[in-house]
């Protein structure tokens, strides 16, 4: 069955465009970066992590390299195609129940800061539904600047271009996106919403639906790692 395209989603270029944008063939070619490494050093080793949103598997692939035993989230059945190695499920992120629990839930992609307000939230409430007593969520944010130092762009050293064009403001806090990846043989782009969140916003709505940031694991605050609220707390 063919997924409709999220409301204020878009993508061009070749091959299948996934609900929000997504390029299938685009995400099979960018590398993975340091994250993997940034969520290694975060969880215990051999860890059951819940990927939520995993795409075609760049870094489910370099986490089971880790040892990690990975489930793979993603509502494109054609991004999902392209992993190998870890157990898939293909729907929606904030209607996931896969009836049990994980050491890691991980939600990257800046998936946190989805324009609707009742997505977030959904997708908040996936990772503490899947969340072992003891395990943590580890949540990937934009930059401080993500909004404001546009347009702007970076070559990577593979050999493309990145540019985020524009971010046009909506209404009520959130931008339309517009992002270009230039490669000497194609061109794709994609537009989303995000919704800017400061880090006291960021840390209320994590409160809101049971989380607690128990530390930020790198100096630029882009990626968190957090924890059950206890009843204390709440």
């Amino acid at each position: 069955m063919e997924l409709r395209m999220r409301e204020g989603y878009e993508g061009t270029g070749p091959g299948a465009i996934t609900p929000d944008g997504c390029a299938v063939e685009l995400y099979s070619r960018l590398p993975v970066g340091d994250e993997p490494d940034i969520i290694a050093a975060a969880v215990p080793p051999g860890a059951r992590i819940l990927e939520l949103g995993s795409g075609v598997g760049r870094m489910t692939h370099a986490l089971l390299e880790r040892g990690f035993d990975v489930t793979a989230v993603d509502e494109s059945a054609e991004m999902l195609e392209r992993v190998r190695g870890a157990r898939t499920l293909c729907g929606a992120i904030e209607d996931l129940d896969a009836g049990e629990t994980f050491d890691v839930v991980l939600l990257a992609s800046f998936l946190v800061h989805a324009g609707d307000v009742g997505v977030r939230r959904g997708l908040l409430r996936t990772c503490v539904r899947h969340l072992a007593e003891d395990g943590c969520v580890l949540i990937q944010r934009e930059g401080a600047d993500y909004h404001t130092n546009v347009p702007r762009e970076r070559v990577d050293p593979a050999g493309f271009t990145v540019r985020i064009v524009s971010a046009e403001p909506v209404g009520d806090g959130v931008d339309s996106v517009r992002a270009e990846y230039v490669f000497p043989d194609a061109v794709w782009t994609q537009t989303f919403r995000s919704r800017a969140l400061t880090v006291p916003r960021f840390e209320e709505a994590l409160e809101e639906e049971g989380l607690r940031v128990d530390r930020y694991l790198t100096a630029d605050g882009m990626w968190v790692r957090a924890v059950r609220t206890t009843p204390a707390q709440r």
